[in-house]
């Protein structure tokens, strides 16, 4: 006796394409060990400087000299990658952050050590646009924000482990243990990248479509995102000097600002890939501003957690929405440097304005003077809203 099986056929609409596949967890572990070497020495670089005697100013110019290498090589990223592609760029980014730390097992003066966070910005810069390059690429069209936003829960991680991990290395008198640990962590990617794509694409012709102007979209959404990469550098680099608010309270609120930052961009990646990330722009503006706008009650610990979540919730979403509407402009290598670009140079110019207004104003007003300028680029964010408009009905 025979039995005979009738299958049915499948008509279920067909899924959305996969977005974890083994390239792409390939290129998140690249991004998570280069941010690990970048955090692990971050705060330990002006300590072994000051350790040197080379006081505060020489403590300073090592995360000085660090950024002026991170943006120069932003700059230069997009005609790297076009000349010699992914794979190069990355491996002499990936040199450059980790090999030069080796420099600083024996005791060395300043100049030498400013050279090295020099030397060793120019490798992040390089991984950070490269990187971020290859995850566009390396993502399907319909599930690009969703994957900036797995993009944005990797690299948050490192800012919360690896960064206190060296500040509590380089306490204990084990700064060699973090220098070790960020030549491995920043010499990762060398075994990683060969499994992934190597030529940057052009632009498509979609992303040729959209356009008002010959320069505006090109350089008013990193002006957008630059408005609150000021305010984030503002607050990382002010709160824990806010006269009256005590230390654990500061680590708290920055910790809950990073978590915040963190899931919202994930969730905002989700949402903007069906409904539109230039819709994102406004409320992320708006809700980054009002949680810089609750520090004018600095003695209340309540109004810093509830600005701390604010802001952080802002932030996350602009970060996620201004990528992804730079990658449907721009092609990928140059949307990541552009992006990189606007954070690093908004993040580092950021403390230096807040510290010339808050000496006449104070520290609770400029914070507030902060939110006003996040919210100085609403027209610019209506204007991409705008723009968008024309390809969605």
């Amino acid at each position: 006796m025979s039995t005979m099986t009738h299958v049915q056929p499948d008509t279920r609409p067909p899924g959305r394409p996969p977005l974890l596949t083994v390239p792409l967890g390939l290129n998140f572990l690249a991004e998570f060990t280069s941010l690990t070497s970048f955090f692990l020495l971050l705060s330990v670089m002006p300590t072994l400087a000051a350790a040197a005697g080379a006081g505060s100013a020489g403590a300073g110019l090592m995360t000085s000299a660090l950024l002026a290498g991170t943006v120069i090589a932003e700059i230069a990223a997009t005609r790297a990658i076009r000349r010699f592609g992914y794979h190069a760029v990355v491996v002499a980014g990936a040199v450059l952050l980790g090999a030069p730390a080796l420099v600083l097992l024996p005791r060395e003066p300043q100049a030498v050590m400013a050279g090295v966070s020099f030397v060793r910005g120019i490798g992040f810069g390089l991984c950070g646009v490269a990187i971020g390059a290859l995850t566009a690429t390396l993502l399907p069209a319909e599930r690009r924000g969703e994957g900036l936003g797995l993009l944005g829960l990797v690299s948050g991680v490192p800012a919360v482990l690896a960064l206190p991990a060296g500040v509590w290395l380089a306490g204990h008198h084990l700064a060699t243990v973090a220098v070790v640990m960020a030549v491995i962590t920043g010499l990762t990617p060398l075994v990683v990248i060969r499994w992934l794509p190597n030529v940057a694409r052009e632009p498509s012709a979609a992303r040729a479509q959209r356009t008002d102007g010959p320069h505006a979209p090109r350089y008013r959404l990193p002006l957008i995102f630059a408005a609150g990469t000021v305010a984030a550098g503002v607050l990382d680099s002010f709160l824990p000097l806010s006269k009256g608010v005590p230390s654990g309270t500061v680590s708290a609120a920055l910790l809950v600002q990073a978590i915040a930052a963190t899931l919202s961009r994930w969730q905002a990646g989700r949402h903007g890939d069906r409904y539109g990330h230039a819709r994102l722009l406004i409320p992320a503006l708006v809700l980054a501003a009002v949680g810089m706008t609750t520090l004018l009650w600095l003695a209340a610990p309540v109004a810093i957690f509830a600005g701390m979540v604010l802001f952080g919730a802002g932030f996350g979403v602009l970060e996620n929405a201004t990528f992804a509407l730079l990658l449907e402009q721009q092609p990928e290598a140059r949307a990541s440097a552009l992006w990189n670009l606007a954070y690093d140079a908004g993040y580092g110019l950021g403390p230096a304005a807040f510290g010339l207004f808050s000496a006449r104003t104070g520290y609770p007003a400029a914070f507030a003077l902060t939110g006003a300028l996040v919210l100085a680029v609403l027209p610019a964010a209506l204007r991409e809203r705008q723009a968008a408009g024309y390809q969605r009905n």
